[in-house]
């Protein structure tokens, strides 16, 4: 199986201003037409990487190479002009005396006026605003102006395309719609692309691949269902999806918790003060012949599912959340009965 070349390299990247590191031996790579995205709390450095990706920020160490060419290393810094990144960011940015036309055709400078115009209206069709060309920027709604914005860097065919959040303005709702048209967008046209972004919704519907970034480092760089299944560490396994710990100890090679006994997986962390396990909503099912049973503190009704928070009768109250289809249908101070359904045991040491 061939392999695509990789488009995006990032290798034992660090990066500081002045005398603070913002970003510490981050590494990654996107492959031609993969989509990644950085995702994590304001200010944990991802920013920063994308600055240093497009040419606007150098590297103290490590290096960042775009296709084949190395672009950033210390002491070299291709200039951002040369690096043929495509850039969107949060706040548009485009040109409010121009019309939409000439904003997507900003790049297409050098070419001749009869391709300008061909590539013109092939993006503004892409993006669905292929009857505003002579509008200009302040007669379009905001997810109208970002649908400029991404036809404007896509239209130069730039080798990576760059978005730091780039949907942060729009209220969620055309959040949601304007990250899976992108997607879509992006697919169609083999883009490899680079999103920075702090919403992990947001992260799950864009992304191929997802960095989790905190502090100025990588924690973990795979699939969302990676990420959520198998997260590398604690902090992964907290910032992405709903969960909580419920304490364990190993006692004859079996895991023991409120809820039951587990067999051990196969790489369990070093711990002196015992473990703690991940459990997700959707690991516990809601049985009712089940001899483990817990109390309904409160309630969120979501449609097809309810979220219940679950304490458990057994320990010192420990809480689990658990999503039920909402034809099991509970009041608060209830008592239900519940099986822990786990495919993949998330085990950490638990803190002193």
């Amino acid at each position: 199986m061939h392999h695509n070349p990789m488009m995006l390299t990032a290798d034992a990247v660090s990066i500081a201003y002045a005398e603070q590191t913002v970003v510490q031996d981050v590494s990654f790579a996107l492959e031609r037409g993969q989509i990644g995205c950085l995702l994590g709390p304001s200010g944990c450095g991802k920013t920063s990487l994308l600055k240093a990706i497009s040419g606007f920020v150098d590297v103290q160490q490590g290096s960042i190479t775009l296709r084949d060419t190395l672009v950033s290393a210390p002491h070299h810094n291709v200039a951002v002009e040369k690096r043929h990144v495509g850039m969107v960011f949060q706040d548009f940015a485009l040109f409010p005396h121009l019309s939409v036309a000439e904003n997507i055709g900003f790049g297409l400078r050098k070419l001749s006026a009869t391709k300008r115009t061909q590539l013109i209206q092939q993006f503004a069709e892409l993006v669905g605003l292929a009857d505003a060309l002579s509008c200009y920027p302040h007669q379009l709604s905001g997810g109208q102006q970002q649908r400029v914005a991404i036809a404007r860097a896509l239209a130069p065919e730039p080798d990576v395309l760059l978005m730091d959040e780039p949907f942060s303005s729009l209220d969620s709702e055309l959040r949601k719609q304007l990250a899976s048209d992108v997607r879509f967008i992006l697919k169609q046209t083999g883009t490899t692309a680079l999103m920075v972004t702090h919403d992990q919704h947001e992260a799950f519907a864009i992304a191929d691949k997802v960095g989790v970034v905190q502090g100025g480092h990588l924690h973990q760089w795979d699939t969302p269902f990676v990420l959520y299944h198998q997260p590398a560490t604690q902090f992964v396994a907290e910032f992405i999806g709903e969960g909580v710990f419920i304490d364990a100890v190993v006692r004859d090679n079996e895991l023991i918790t409120a809820l039951g006994a587990f067999p051990l997986p196969e790489q369990m962390p070093d711990a002196n003060n015992g473990y703690k396990l991940l459990v997700r909503p959707d690991d516990i099912r809601h049985v009712d012949s089940s001899a483990w049973k817990a109390k309904v503190i409160n309630r969120a009704f979501r449609g097809a599912n309810i979220l219940y928070y679950l304490e458990l009768q057994s320990t010192g109250n420990e809480r689990v959340l658990c999503l039920a289809p909402s034809h099991h249908d509970h009041k608060n101070g209830e008592e239900v009965g519940i099986t822990l359904d786990l495919e993949h045991l998330v085990v950490f040491p638990k803190q002193a």
